[in-house]
């Protein structure tokens, strides 16, 4: 398969980085044939075939994520569908649901909401990690609901799905209380678009993406203040506090902090990525 390796890298060279060319290669190799890696190193002097491959190149260079070209992903050993109506899974993220998992008792029955679902990634994670949870996503999108269904179902993972827009005032009482919220809203300032790579900009779904530059707080505020409704809805007083997580826009994770401790939160931490920026953020509400 070295000739086809071959090809392929040098007709992705120059619209991907040079250290991630042989990579896209092997996944549409293995995507295509249903070669195992094993088998396409082993296999240098073969000539199979690879379908469709000037279709799927030419979807590559017009800068279509590799995702949606072959409309899945592998994301913490889940096989995910994903659409242009769902964000691709991230590897901050992946560290986000490892630190709820290492915060929060995989024990105990707990009530686990992850608001702006999409594709239904985290939810099914957690859920995956800590089958005694109770989890629920929620998503403003029933197309991305429909995607985080068939997800579930992929997975063999038994989760719950609500259609809410959380910015609106029906939210206050709907909203399922909840132990432990944990969400990655909307946070990339509109004035950023210019910086953004085309691949996410022309195919990623926007409402999923930006938040005005005059509010960039907005999911977060309305979110933490659903989380405060929602202690005085229902629980013993004695009981552990709400745990919230957020995944935040790194220029902004001060001002999350402050605004959560403005707010009441308790135990408010921020958190660095493998990269060393600040993601994510955590705090409790006393109930």
């Amino acid at each position: 398969m070295k000739q086809q390796i071959n090809y392929i890298i040098s007709e992705l060279r120059g619209f991907f980085p040079e250290e991630e060319l042989r990579e896209l290669a092997y996944w549409i190799i293995e995507e295509t044939t249903g070669m195992t890696r094993t088998q396409i190193l082993t296999a240098d002097k073969g000539t199979k075939n690879i379908p469709n491959i000037e279709i799927i190149l030419q979807k590559l260079r017009a800068n279509e994520p590799i995702q949606y070209v072959f409309g899945h992903t592998e994301w913490m050993g889940l096989d995910l569908r994903v659409t242009p109506a769902t964000l691709i899974p991230r590897p901050e993220t992946a560290e986000l649901v490892a630190w709820v998992l290492q915060m929060a008792d995989r024990d105990k029955s707990l009530r686990v909401l992850d608001i702006g679902t999409g594709s239904g990634c985290i939810a099914l994670a957690l859920k995956k990690a800590a089958s005694r949870w109770q989890v629920t996503g929620v998503d403003i999108s029933q197309e991305a609901l429909e995607v985080a269904k068939e997800n579930a179902l992929r997975n063999h993972v038994a989760v719950n799905w609500l259609q809410l827009d959380i910015l609106s005032g029906i939210a206050d009482n709907l909203l399922p209380i909840s132990d432990v919220i944990i969400s990655n809203p909307p946070y990339i300032c509109a004035s950023e678009k210019k910086d953004m790579a085309a691949r996410v900009l022309n195919y990623e779904p926007h409402s999923a993406l930006f938040v005005p530059d005059s509010d960039p707080l907005l999911f977060y505020r309305r979110i933490a203040t659903l989380v405060n409704l929602s202690a005085t809805r229902g629980g013993d007083p004695q009981t552990q506090p709400i745990y919230l997580f957020f995944e935040i826009n790194e220029a902004y994770g001060a001002a999350v902090c402050d605004m959560l401790r403005g707010m009441g939160y308790m135990d408010v931490q921020l958190k660095n990525d493998i990269y060393g920026k600040p993601r994510m953020v955590f705090g409790a509400v006393a109930r």
